[in-house]
Order: C-alpha cells, then sequence, then structure tokens
C-alpha cells in the first residue's frame, strides 16, 4: 500500500508531449500541400501566367512588328532577352501572383478549421506554435521551390529567345540572381503569411480568399491609381501598402533601366524601404497568427 501509495503521484503527473516533433509536422504539412489539387492549380498558373505577360506576349508582338505597352518592337526584344531575367521572373508577383499565393495561404490554415482537422491534431500532443512553424515553414519550402522552378523556366525561355533571334545572351550576375531571387521569396511570402493569417482569423477559406483577393485587386489599386493622384493622405498613405512596397521592391531590383510594363510595378517608394516595410508586414501577419493561434479556443 505504502509502495503503491508513494507511486500514485508520479503515475499521475502529466506527460510531457512527445509526439508530433517539428521535422514531422514540416514533412505531414508538404504531404498535405503536395496531395491537394489547388496547390498545382494555384502553383501552375502563377508560372505560366509570368510567361505569358513577360515574354510570350511581347514576343509575339515584336515578331509582327508592333509595339506592346508603349515598347516599340526593338524594346520589347531587349526586354526579353536573358539580361532581364530577374525582372521576368519576379514582375507578377505584387499582383497576380500575390493573389494566387495569399489564396495557397489562406486554403493553407483555413481547411483546417473547415475539415475539422485541426483540433485531432493538437489532441495527439504537438503545441500550437509547432503546428503553425510546421505549415510556415511547409509553405516557405514550396513558395522557394517554385520561385526556382519559375526563375528556371524564365531563362530557359528567354534563351530560346535570343537563340531564335540571334542576340547575345547576357546572362545576370551571381549576386544578381541572389539578390532577385531574396526578394521575390521576400514577397511571396508577405502574401503567403497574409493568407495564412486570414484563414486564420476568419477559421475558413471562402471568405479569406474573398477578402484577401478584394484587398490585392481592388482596394490597393483604388488608392494607387485613383486616390491617391486626388488626397494628399492617401499619397502619403500608399507608401505603407504591401502591395505597393511589392512592385516598387520588383522595380528596385530590376534596375534603373529597365521598363516597367507589368501592372503593379512601379518605383514609389525606394527599393530598401521597401524591403523593410515587407519585412515588418511578414512579422506582423506571422505574429497576428501566432496570438490567435495561442490565444483563441479551437472549434
Amino acid at each position: 500500500m505504502t509502495a503503491l501509495a508513494a507511486g500514485a503521484p508520479a503515475a499521475s503527473r502529466t506527460a510531457p508531449r512527445t509526439a508530433g516533433s517539428l521535422g514531422q509536422i514540416v514533412k505531414a504539412e508538404l504531404v498535405k500541400l503536395l496531395r491537394r489539387p489547388a496547390t498545382w492549380v494555384l502553383l501552375g498558373l502563377w508560372p505560366t501566367l509570368q510567361l505569358v505577360f513577360s515574354l510570350i506576349i511581347p514576343y509575339v508582338s515584336y515578331r509582327r512588328g508592333s509595339s506592346y505597352e508603349g515598347s516599340p518592337p526593338s524594346a520589347l526584344l531587349d526586354s526579353i532577352t536573358p539580361h532581364r531575367l530577374v525582372l521576368n521572373a519576379i514582375s507578377g508577383l505584387p499582383l497576380f501572383g500575390g493573389a494566387l499565393l495569399l489564396t495557397l495561404g489562406a486554403l493553407l490554415a483555413g481547411s483546417e478549421y473547415g475539415w475539422g482537422t485541426l483540433k485531432t491534431l493538437l489532441a495527439q500532443g504537438p503545441r500550437r506554435l509547432t503546428v503553425l512553424a510546421g505549415q510556415l515553414l511547409a509553405l516557405l519550402t514550396v513558395l522557394a521551390g517554385t520561385l526556382v522552378f519559375g526563375f528556371l523556366l524564365t531563362a530557359l525561355c528567354s534563351w530560346g529567345i535570343a537563340r531564335a533571334e540571334s542576340v547575345p545572351a547576357d546572362w545576370p550576375g551571381v549576386a544578381e540572381l541572389a539578390q532577385g531571387l531574396g526578394g521575390a521569396l521576400l514577397i511571396a511570402c508577405v502574401w503567403g503569411s497574409m493568407g495564412v493569417f486570414l484563414g486564420t482569423a476568419l477559421r475558413g477559406t471562402a471568405l479569406a480568399i474573398g477578402l484577401g483577393l478584394v484587398w490585392i485587386l481592388a482596394v490597393e489599386n483604388l488608392v494607387v491609381n485613383v486616390a491617391a493622384p486626388l488626397l494628399g493622405f492617401f499619397d502619403a498613405a500608399q507608401a505603407a501598402l504591401p502591395g505597393v512596397n511589392a512592385g516598387s521592391l520588383v522595380a528596385g531590383l530590376a534596375g534603373p533601366d529597365a521598363v516597367l510594363r507589368t501592372p503593379g510595378v512601379a518605383a514609389i517608394v525606394d527599393g530598401g524601404q521597401a524591403a523593410w516595410v515587407l519585412g515588418g508586414f511578414l512579422v506582423l501577419f506571422t505574429g497576428l497568427t501566432a496570438l490567435l493561434v495561442t490565444r483563441r479556443d479551437i472549434t
């Protein structure tokens, strides 16, 4: 009796949570993402649209001898050869690429509430922040892989155009490529984390995706193109918008002599300032999501 009584408190102590390490959760989230058809649709549309608007349409216009977005045929050819690889690979991220990546982030987080799987997952042992970290790292991995694929695809197509037109294939330097890839990953992570935040805050996907798309495609465009030219307040406030800073970072990475044709890409603020603001948004969205996950009941 004495031995049993002495052993009872030790047996009744709560066992430490050992199930669900961060590495296991990242692998599980990657499997879920890669097995979901919506992931392949969204990540397939992103480089496809980027290729169409940055290379294919300008090249077709050049072959027909017509201008495109105010650029004459000779300037069009110069803008789609390999030395413009960075701009041609990332110019869609501030607008249509951002919309697709926000949708992916909202699906990643919001689906857990719609399917009711988050409560089941947490009951198996892992802590809430560990689950969130695993989701974000899985999203980061997918985004980085898609960016690298997009760069390689753009490089291959621009090299093919240069070869077909018998013009020199002057490639950007390693430092320029690294800056371009890093800047693109920062922009992609901001949009993805915004989607994760909206999916978590609204506990679903439909409203989160709808609000995110309205913000990217409507609200920011109205502020920049309609309100800012008329009112000084909006002219100053646009410098704090995520889409404006994403477009300014792309413009900064493109170089001072680049022709900026893609909607959403404009040097409204300095590229360095844009990078800091985007980094702030990334921290903000991640921190708010962590606060919601840890402080709110999972229902």
